[in-house]
């Protein structure tokens, strides 16, 4: 065998290594974050603004702001704070907190300071977002487990369908890894996963099915927005605390982009204490 004939074979190696990998983490994380959203309350808070931290944390030292203790304590006290404030259910104050603390970072911030300050505007959005979808005792835990399965099986299948299809690149310059055939994959994977939820009856065809399929690119530009962050500074990983998916915004940037847009429909048709309902009921 000549070392060009290698090459290939240890790559695809590496590759259903990688997938091995990826495919455990996710079998493991996954059933404890649906357990956790389903007691919601102040586990689910708990968790999420654990997640937001680590957000936040990630974005700062991709940007090259983590070295400023100040600007990393002062986000993270922001944002522990605001937890509290929404396991309490006091959006209003957690809303001033998150104010305060966004004003506190950038101020704080020697240089890069409009970055920094969109780090931490990246991981307030996505705690609030995440819980306000929970918020709603009745259809809260149906309306969250609905964005997780489209951003979840929006990654798998594109996923799948760009290995197995291949084909042209969606976007090169910004994530060269990404295919045509993955982003259609993925589309279409999120449409069988809402008409799931309407042959449970969980919610109206044509409503669901347009929703899945508009937080289903919402994921996918999440995912090439935090590509064109990274890329920005020079970075491949966020971080390698995920075994098989790098650091938390490599995990989450399609969800964070998801459940910020299913949050605002949800508010406009059900107000902060229907945002479920709001999203699912048609």
């Amino acid at each position: 065998m000549t070392e060009g004939d290698a090459a290939p074979e240890a790559a695809a190696g590496q590759g259903s290594r990688n997938l091995l990998t990826r495919v455990i983490a996710g079998a493991v994380l996954a059933p404890i974050a649906i357990a956790i959203a389903y007691a919601g309350g102040w586990l689910w808070a708990t968790l999420v603004t654990l997640a937001a931290i680590g957000l936040c944390i990630e974005w700062l030292t991709i940007v090259g702001a983590a070295r400023e203790t100040r600007v990393v304590v002062s986000g993270t006290i922001a944002l522990a704070i605001a937890g509290f404030g929404l396991a309490l259910g006091r959006i209003d104050a957690t809303l001033l907190v998150l104010l305060l603390g966004l004003s506190g970072v950038a101020l704080l911030s020697p240089q890069h300071r409009g970055w920094t300050a969109a780090g931490f505007g990246y991981a307030a959005v996505a705690q609030v977002a995440s819980v306000l979808v929970r918020l709603d005792p009745e259809m809260g835990f149906v309306a969250l487990v609905f964005v997780l399965l489209i951003v979840w099986v929006t990654d798998i299948g594109g996923y799948v369908a760009g290995h197995g299809i291949g084909g042209p690149k969606l976007w090169p310059r910004i994530s060269p890894k990404k295919t045509w055939a993955g982003a259609v994959g993925g589309f279409l994977a999120s449409l069988v996963v809402a008409g799931g939820f309407v042959a449970l009856g969980l919610g109206k065809s044509g409503p669901l099915l347009l929703l899945g399929a508009i937080l289903s690119i919402a994921s996918q530009l999440g995912d090439l927005f935090e590509s064109a962050v990274k890329r920005r500074f020079g970075v491949k990983d966020s971080s390698h605390i995920i075994p098989g998916h790098g650091g938390l915004m490599d995990r989450l940037d399609g969800f964070v982009a998801a459940v910020v847009l299913a949050a605002f429909f949800g508010l406009l048709r059900g107000g902060v204490d229907g945002v479920g309902r709001g999203l699912m009921v048609w």
